[in-house]
């Protein structure tokens, strides 16, 4: 029997490695080991009021952040029967793509980008591709601008709040983040060219399409909804989640894992633009044209690909969404008497749907469950490095570990999320 592993894998959030067990030319065994310690969070909360929850629940995690606060805030307006003004669901909005833009273009850029051109860091890159990374952390640099100017902080920030935000930003803040968004749309467009014209690896593609799951956004792309498609034909209430998710314990990790029906699902942007493509518009729905195909429901690479047409469909978006919220009247913070009572919220994170579900006595919690994105994706990232690894196996590849962490990576773990995550046995 040999081993490969990983101890470390590098860029990603978090800490964790790879095992794979060969014997004889057979892959015997994979695991996905998240070594962190174990996410208290849902324990901490317990005695908590629903105001003391918003504060804690982004210290999960600072990519995350945004989501983390914003899932739990529609779980206790659900609870409450609060229903917020358009310009409330318009700033959420803007908060919500700001994250998914920053977290995306981090990924893509900084992260994912080293292993398509062969280079070990964003930084030994520079030389040669200063233009594209320079694009990407311009990019990046505008989503945190839209996260401080609506959150209040670029991370863990305090202003979305139960019922509206605490403040909303001033015209000329506004009218800032929408000039910046039109003149990034032609970096976002050539960073999309450059990458598609990237080989991408088949190694890790299967024979059958991925079932995807992502929030059903109602007749437009977007990250928010109240119920979720499931590939081909499925859709559940958003209340239904322990059954779309059934979440259990493995002896090799913190984290938990989930499956569907017995098998392994994927969320996150591929899962949104496989189920959501066609609702795309403009300059985003043009390319999703251009460069989809079937290989995007086999091949978890395209994840990457993914992203960047979310990146695009954003900074389209939010010109409309700032000419929105300036129509509109700072609406006042809508309140309840109503403090009991048990719902789920979810949201889709960056990496795929977070769900927060909470019950309430008096204002105080009694139950709290929050199920991560990564916790989602880490049966059928096992399953694809299986996939990967027996591929390899045929071509006589040597090296596996570089592959297989490229691999990974593509699903843009949050490792702290998860549990707080690989290692490779050959």
């Amino acid at each position: 029997m040999k081993k490969i592993e990983i101890d470390l894998l590098t860029r990603v959030e978090g800490h964790g490695g790879i095992v794979v067990k060969i014997d004889k030319n057979k892959v015997k065994d994979v695991k996905i080991n998240i070594f962190e310690g174990p996410r208290l969070i849902e324990e901490l909360l317990i005695g908590k009021t629903y105001s003391e929850c918003l504060n804690i629940v982004p210290r999960i995690c600072a990519i995350c952040t945004l989501s983390h606060r914003y899932a739990s805030i529609r779980t206790f307006e659900k609870i409450f029967d609060i229903k917020v003004t358009k310009k409330t669901l318009l700033l959420r909005e803007l908060m919500h793509i700001g994250e998914i833009i920053e977290s995306n273009s981090l990924h893509v850029f900084v992260l994912a980008l080293p292993d398509f051109l062969g280079y070990p860091s964003i930084t030994a890159m520079l030389e040669e591709y200063k233009d594209i990374v320079m694009a990407g952390l311009g990019i990046k640099e505008f989503a945190n601008l839209i996260m401080l100017k609506t959150s209040a902080r670029m991370i863990h920030g305090e202003n979305p709040i139960v019922g509206g935000f605490g403040k909303y930003p001033s015209n000329g803040e506004l009218d800032k983040i929408r000039k910046t968004a039109l003149e990034l749309l032609p970096l976002a467009i050539d960073s999309l060219k450059f990458f598609s014209k990237l080989s991408v690896p088949v190694f890790s593609e299967q024979k059958e399409n991925i079932t995807f799951m992502c929030l059903n956004s109602g007749e437009k792309f977007g990250f928010v909804g109240n119920s979720v498609l499931i590939s081909p034909h499925e859709e559940k209430d958003v209340e239904e989640y322990e059954k779309l998710t059934n979440e259990r314990v493995v002896s090799h990790s913190y984290a938990k894992r989930s499956v569907y029906k017995g098998k392994t699902f994927t969320v996150g942007a591929l899962a949104r633009i496989n189920l959501l493509g066609e609702r795309l518009k403009g300059e985003s729905k043009k390319y999703f044209k251009n460069l989809y195909s079937t290989k995007w429901k086999r091949n978890p690479l395209y994840n990457n690909h993914a992203q960047l047409l979310e990146i695009l469909y954003s900074l389209e978006r939010i010109p409309s969404i700032v000419d929105g919220i300036k129509q509109l009247k700072d609406p006042e913070i809508e309140k309840t008497e109503k403090l009991t009572g048990e719902a789920t919220g979810a949201v889709e994170a960056p990496r795929g749907i977070l769900y927060h579900h909470f019950a309430l006595k008096d204002g105080l919690i009694t139950a709290a469950n929050i199920i991560t994105p990564t916790d989602q994706n880490l049966d059928e990232m096992e399953k694809f490095l299986r996939i990967a690894a027996e591929k390899l196996l045929k071509q006589k590849k040597k090296k596996l570990e570089p592959s297989l962490e490229m691999l990974v990576r593509a699903y843009d773990p949050c490792i702290s999320c998860s549990a707080h995550f690989l290692r490779i046995l050959r």
